[in-house]
């Protein structure tokens, strides 16, 4: 009872401190209001968007300018209104981004408690498999299997995503767990006959939040990157899926690229402002984390 009103007390000092780095941390904050308030209108705007209107071609609206017929801002090769595929390649890439993201998340949070709670030989033998894992080229290695795997869908993507890059959050995770295992209130529960798996996700796990929490922004926008590059070389959603990649990759056609910008440069601008924004929110919880860390 008392380790669960002690979590719960940690718990509320450690959003009491967001709030505060928040409030001097006038950047931060408009990043975060702006980033929720792009994502809502992104969400419910794709929500109400007919498949068919960005699923069919139609040749005879192919590349219309800007505020043209109605269309805000232009159309694109396929006659698509440049501003219906922009809401739905963000959402597209978006999801990708936030299913890859809790994945790797869930997958290094895992290894990482039980590789630094548990050390010894178990901890060093796995940490040289994810040394192994972590020279090889992940980017070439994925696009060979897109291109074998059959049935190629979006969820292949997340998972082939997610099988490479939990190994940055394991380390770290592990790092902290390290330091946290050697800690008395671990000790102490280890003596009373606490089960293992209770002290790791249930007392040690919560006191990592504020880590988690910074580590997971910095991940989305980097899964973002990833995501838009491999669709921008033509390995990322399958053909015919919306995506910020696959926009701008109208771009690398030299005439769509001086006289006809309008196809890719809004996709461009808004994966700026959405990984500007994260990286500012970032670096705002980093410090909390940093403080939490100094404060044990």
């Amino acid at each position: 009872m008392f380790k669960q009103i002690k979590i719960k007390k940690n718990t509320g000092l450690l959003w009491e401190t967001i709030k505060r780095e928040f409030k001097h941390d006038q950047v931060a904050a408009y990043s975060f209001y702006s980033l929720v308030a792009f994502l809502l209108i992104i969400f419910i705007g794709a929500a109400f968007v007919p498949k068919n209107m960005y699923v069919d071609v139609s040749i005879m609206d192919q590349y219309i300018a800007p505020f043209v017929d109605g269309h805000l801002l232009g159309t694109d090769a396929g006659g698509h209104d440049v501003l219906i595929m922009l809401l739905v390649s963000t959402r597209n890439s978006l999801w990708i981004a936030i299913a890859v993201t809790l994945l790797t998340l869930i997958i290094g949070i895992t290894f990482g408690t039980i590789t630094g709670y548990f050390g010894g030989k178990f901890d060093l033998v796995f940490m040289r498999i994810t040394d192994f894992i972590m020279i090889l080229p992940v980017l070439m290695i994925i696009i060979v299997l897109v291109t074998i795997i059959p049935h190629y869908n979006a969820l292949t993507l997340i998972l082939l995503m997610s099988a490479f890059y939990w190994i940055g959050t394991m380390r770290l995770i592990r790092s902290r767990v390290l330091t946290e295992s050697q800690r008395d209130y671990v000790k102490a529960s280890k003596t009373s006959g606490t089960p293992n798996l209770v002290i790791m996700f249930r007392e040690i796990v919560p006191n990592l939040t504020s880590l988690i929490i910074a580590e997971s922004t910095l991940m989305f926008a980097g899964n973002i990157g990833i995501e838009t590059g491999l669709s921008f070389l033509g390995f990322g959603l399958p053909a015919g899926t919306p995506s910020l990649g696959n926009m701008i990759n109208e771009a690398t056609n030299p005439e769509t690229m001086t006289q006809r910008p309008w196809t890719w440069i809004p996709a461009a601008v808004v994966i700026l402002f959405v990984v500007l924004a994260i990286i500012f929110i970032g670096q705002a919880l980093r410090r909390v984390a940093d403080k939490q860390q100094a404060s044990l």
